[in-house]
């Protein structure tokens, strides 16, 4: 039980993140002209710097800057049902609804290139993974289950103490039980890149860059308000209250399952199972009493990660093609945490004051062409693949003999790395303005075992629309509004009795200005 308590608030390290457009771990829109027109990764333009760096080199002589303004607004909904919700003093009957609110005002963006005769250096600053803050004000489904968990662990005893002829009170067995729960999440990853195109021919270019990455993230994590219902306190009574109530049985117990398990010893014969369940189930009682005041954390991470990127760049009649490849960034995010100790709790870990884990963003190969039927409209395609499983994620696992040993390959409980397909269009209405709109589709390698409440995705298609504004030659407005339409994903009904279904909402919109000098 105490185990699955801190389980609800250590696994926070994902929950936050406005995850706007891209992978697991990756923001793909990093300029207005992506909002507007998904599919850029083969058309040339300032916004290249991110999604076609090679194809930058075609573009005029001199310097190019483009300064982006985004603002998110983002939904997560979880539906789930669970056994013990049964107990809880507001169960209705109907699966639990958690939904967790993130927002990111202000996310900013910075493109720029200086281009002189075939050679193209450039710079990229934007946030690049997470964005803003999300906040579940009633906590989440784990959570409540995990306080679920401990009532029913409760009531379970008294009623084994019942069956094995202990004076044990009917008006004192658990019956249900009432909490208060929050959480919320802020992270931010900021990259850096830089790189160079050189123009190999008049219709062949080659990138090289590296991005330095810089995550930020600050966790926050409370349970706290516990009671338990029973026939004395119908409206609930303060946990730890309770808890000094039955303390004298639960130590009597556990005294009695060691002198039977000492006496077996004695014998040298084996002890019978439902002996060690039931000193098992004692001890998890015992540990329950530490957490009697709730569980308030707070984590601090920061972790710097760099990552090469290649390119090319292919002008072929009306066609334009282009290749990018990203590396994978090793980042270990360094802990500073409420969470001073190790815990023989696999989650807590995670957040342990002074150690560091794995939190890498995934490399992606990206392909894209761009057809010019005519001078003033062009038609986009692209194909984004992220390598999700090749990427380090750590996590904590409890083996039989009670040691929570470190693993970084979470990843690996993924079907498949992140899938995307693109397309749009634009059109040069006049001279001046510039019209456009695409889509994306994004498949991912979601599982059972690796989808939780506190982090997930879910597939999605998405689509952008807006226009380009040209103020003079050198000047121009981009403004775009992107939105994202997620699937729902309902896991199997788990060994506890447990379901649970995932959808999220996101919606987004930029302005931002090119300039040239």
């Amino acid at each position: 039980m105490t185990k699955k308590l801190l389980f609800c608030v250590a696994l926070l390290s994902a929950v936050s993140g406005t995850a706007l457009a891209g992978g697991i771990l990756t923001n793909t829109n990093q300029n207005v002209a992506f909002l507007r027109n998904p599919a850029r990764d083969g058309a040339i333009g300032i916004d290249g710097t991110y999604s076609n760096p090679a194809g930058v080199a075609f573009m005029d002589e001199g310097t190019h800057l483009s300064i982006n303004w985004q603002a998110a607004w983002q939904t997560r909904t979880i539906e789930t049902t669970n056994p013990v919700f049964t107990m809880s003093k507001d169960f209705n009957g109907q699966p639990q609804r958690y939904e967790g609110k993130a927002s990111a005002p202000f996310i900013p963006s910075v493109q720029a290139a200086y281009n002189k005769g075939k050679w193209s250096l450039q710079f990229n600053f934007s946030v690049t993974g997470g964005g803003g803050k999300c906040e579940f004000s009633n906590g989440l489904g784990s959570f409540e289950g995990a306080v679920g968990q401990i009532a029913a662990g409760l009531n379970q005893f008294g009623v084994g103490l019942q069956r094995q002829g202990y004076p044990f009170p009917d008006a004192m067995l658990t019956r249900g039980y009432d909490c208060s729960s929050y959480m919320q999440g802020k992270q931010y990853y900021f990259g850096f890149t830089m790189g160079a195109a050189y123009k190999v021919t008049d219709n062949f270019s080659v990138y090289g860059g590296i991005r330095v990455l810089y995550g930020s993230a600050t966790y926050k994590a409370k349970i706290d308000n516990i009671k338990v219902i029973n026939g004395m306190n119908p409206d609930g009574v303060d946990f730890g209250e309770y808890y000094d109530q039955i303390k004298p049985y639960i130590t009597g117990a556990a005294q009695n399952y060691e002198a039977a398990i000492a006496a077996y010893a004695r014998a040298g014969q084996e002890i019978p199972a439902e002996i060690i369940n039931g000193y098992t189930s004692v001890r998890k009682l015992q540990a329950v009493e530490s957490y009697r005041e709730g569980v308030n954390l707070q984590s601090d991470q920061s972790g710097v990660g760099f990552a090469p990127i290649l390119g090319a760049d292919l002008k072929l009649n009306k066609f334009n093609f282009a290749v990018k490849y990203e590396f994978r960034t090793k980042m270990n995010m360094e802990n500073k945490s409420t969470v001073k100790e190790a815990h023989a709790i696999d989650a807590v870990n995670v957040f342990r004051d002074g150690t560091s884990i794995r939190e890498d963003q995934p490399s992606l190969l990206a392909f894209g062409v761009q057809y010019t039927p005519v001078e003033c409209v062009r038609i986009n395609a692209g194909y984004h693949h992220f390598y999700d499983k090749a990427a380090k994620k750590t996590y904590y696992k409890m083996n039989e003999a009670g040691v929570s040993t470190r693993y970084d390959n979470k990843n690996d409980m993924l079907a498949n790395g992140t899938n995307e397909y693109l397309g749009g269009a634009e059109w040069d209405i006049t001279k001046k303005l510039t019209a456009s709109a695409g889509f994306q589709i994004t498949r991912y390698g979601n599982t059972d075992e690796y989808i939780n409440d506190i982090s997930f995705v879910v597939d999605s298609w998405s689509y952008g629309l807006g226009v380009k504004y040209k103020v003079t030659d050198k000047i121009a407005i981009n403004a775009a509004y992107f939105k994202t339409c997620y699937d729902d994903y309902t896991t199997v009904v788990d060994a506890n009795g447990v379901q649970n279904s995932f959808t999220r909402s996101n919606r987004v919109g930029a302005i931002g200005v090119d300039i040239k000098f």
